[in-house]
């Protein structure tokens, strides 16, 4: 009978380490696994499943638009799907032939799992399982890294789901604030039996993102360390294989591209995966996340060995499947890997499986209803997509709310008096209030992050600096030049989220001139801003945190802070306000232009 392959010990932080044995019986994957006995090495075949940056998705449905989901691409998300090939792939290659694994980002990310987090969490008495876990178990995860985005909602939230899934989750630099020992499982340890030879025993090591100090510092501030993942890597991979481990796999929720956006305010490499394979031996394939890009093999040469590191990121939300194809040799008494392969597989070619679907109907139905609640009405309809190039009314409904909710809390205050400014930026080309009805899903899409509140204290100068840097987003443009409205922006592949519009003062920017050159006519109510002015920015926790590296907030005094997110600020300020009027807060007070010509 198999040994149970999800079962592993040792997972508080007290214990630290966790050993999962993935037994089985042997199902050869290929003809040379069915005849042991000829002459010549014997060999054996295995394959690893990988998933990464899942965000809460399991149907491929978008909640804030509440329809199927659909890109330019056309491509397709959640574990539905994903549970189709996973099992497409159990039969080809035989199902204990194969393992299946996550790098990370699991449990944050669309309303499904908001909803399970916050409006009916799994922490209550008697909580419901989160669908994540339910999903999950179903298609039979071995093992999973802690992404950062898994602290979102607190430790107790993180906790719970840990409890709920069958399979461990793996974090070796997640460590005890007090004790520096391991606060999650760091590694799993899987047997595949073979025809020939002893069993192949397939290490997986978890690595999570340092930046969740920061991003989370609300949370894990003096209960969790974060150190880097090469310290971290460096320490176990030995380790494991000192247990015997033929295999060594890396399950890192951390980018390959050796950057951060973060600058000093992270003091470890924020996308550091193929630095590990660089500069740990004994590594033979890493699993990448947390970048939300598509990699389906890019091979890394360890410095000390010489050998390649197999590194295979799959597209984000469920939209690929990485396989890691194995193929070892038995020789002197041991196995010893041959050749690593590395390819995805696209959500899109299959159906979703109906028995995930039918598992998390009554969930789905649940939080589709919720977020079609009708909380108010709009005097006219408002839309995100020219949001890049222009100041348009619903990228001034984030600032107008974040900046209304600062100053009530400074009421009173000794900061009561300064003016309020509010950033915000467009984070997504699709997000739009209706005229008529509005609905939770309108609201929160306008807001798809988790992300808090804060009022930091800037100057006119700062604020200048804050500008410049964030106007690097657009591609520059002499005058004269034609003008493509979806070439200007991404410059430098600056996304979206990181070009920032400023509520409350008035400029130009001038695509014409090089970066760090462009803010002209900065002013505030009609008067030209005095540098050394005092001002106070409403702005998120990812910027406040470091995130876009961009200058002087993250250093700036914070006057205020909340633990609310600003998607249900505005939740809660349209069923507040129950009409949502343009007239009341919507203005043009930033364009693009060229040598003082307007671009629009």
């Amino acid at each position: 009978m198999a040994f149970d392959r999800r079962t592993f010990i040792g997972t508080t932080a007290a214990t630290g380490a966790a050993v999962a044995l993935a037994g089985a019986t042997s199902t050869p994957a290929a003809a040379a696994q069915q005849d042991a006995k000829k002459q010549g090495p014997r060999t054996y075949a295995f394959t690893v499943m990988g998933t990464t940056d899942l965000h809460g998705n399991v149907f491929n449905w978008d909640y804030f638009t509440d329809k199927e989901f659909d890109d330019k691409a056309h491509n397709d998300v959640g574990l539905a799907k994903i549970s189709t090939l996973v099992d497409q792939v159990r039969a080809e290659k035989g199902r204990r032939n194969t393992l299946l694994i996550d790098a990370g980002d699991t449990i944050q990310g669309t309303q499904l799992s908001y909803y399970y987090a916050k409006v009916d969490p799994i922490t209550a008495r008697r909580g419901p399982v989160h669908p994540m876990a339910q999903a999950m178990n179903a298609i039979g995860y071995d093992a999973a890294a802690l992404g950062n985005h898994e602290f979102n909602y607190g430790i107790p939230v993180l906790r719970k789901f840990e409890e709920q899934c069958d399979f461990p989750l793996l974090g070796a630099n997640a460590l005890d604030a007090k004790t520096l020992k391991p606060a999650f499982a760091p590694y799993s340890m899987h047997k595949l039996r073979t025809p020939c030879g002893r069993d192949v025993k397939v290490a997986v090591l978890g690595l999570t993102n340092p930046g969740i100090a920061l991003w989370d510092k609300a949370n894990v501030q003096g209960r969790m360390t974060f150190p880097g993942l090469e310290e971290q890597a460096a320490k176990y991979v030995p380790k494991l294989r000192s247990m015997g481990a033929d295999v060594v796999i890396v399950s890192a929720h951390s980018g390959s591209s050796g950057t951060s956006s973060y600058g000093d305010q992270l003091p470890y490499i924020e996308n550091a995966a193929a630095l590990v394979a660089e500069q740990v031996p004994g590594i033979d394939a890493i699993l990448v996340g947390h970048a939300h890009t598509e990699i389906p093999e890019y091979r890394v040469k360890n410095k000390a060995t010489g050998k390649d590191v197999v590194l295979s990121e799959p597209l984000k939300w469920g939209q690929r499947l990485t396989l890691f194809d194995f193929e070892l040799t038995w020789e002197k008494g041991r196995w010893s890997v041959a050749k690593v392969a590395a390819k995805v597989l696209n959500s899109n070619t299959v159906a979703e499986d109906t028995k995930i679907t039918r598992l998390l109907s009554d969930e789905h139905r649940k939080v589709v209803a919720y977020v079609n609640q009708v909380i108010g009405t709009s005097t006219q309809a408002m839309s995100s997509a020219e949001g890049p190039v222009k100041d348009v009314a619903i990228i001034d409904l984030i600032n107008h709310v974040q900046a209304e909710t600062v100053k009530t809390a400074l009421a009173g205050t000794e900061w009561a008096a300064l003016p309020v400014l509010s950033q915000a930026s467009c984070f997504s080309r699709t997000a739009a209030i209706p005229a008529g009805q509005v609905t939770i899903r309108d609201a929160a899409g306008l807001y798809p992050f988790e992300n808090t509140m804060e009022a930091r204290l800037l100057t006119g100068a700062q604020l200048k600096d804050y500008l410049e840097y964030s106007a690097r987003y657009f591609v520059r443009t002499a005058p004269g030049d034609a003008v493509d409205p979806a070439k200007l922006t991404n410059a430098e592949a600056i996304p979206d989220y990181n070009y920032d519009a400023v509520y409350g003062l008035s400029y130009d920017i001038d695509i014409a001139q090089p970066a760090g050159s462009r803010i002209s006519g900065l002013s505030f109510q009609g008067k030209a801003v005095d540098p050394a002015a005092q001002f106070v920015l409403a702005v998120n926790n990812y910027r406040a945190s470091g995130g876009g590296n961009f200058p002087h907030v993250p250093q700036a005094k914070q006057l205020w802070s909340n633990s609310d997110e600003i998607r249900n600020t505005i939740i809660q300020w349209v069923k507040a306000k129950g009409t949502i009027d343009p007239a009341q807060f919507a203005s043009v007070d930033w364009r693009l232009t060229r040598a003082g010509v307007p671009v629009f």
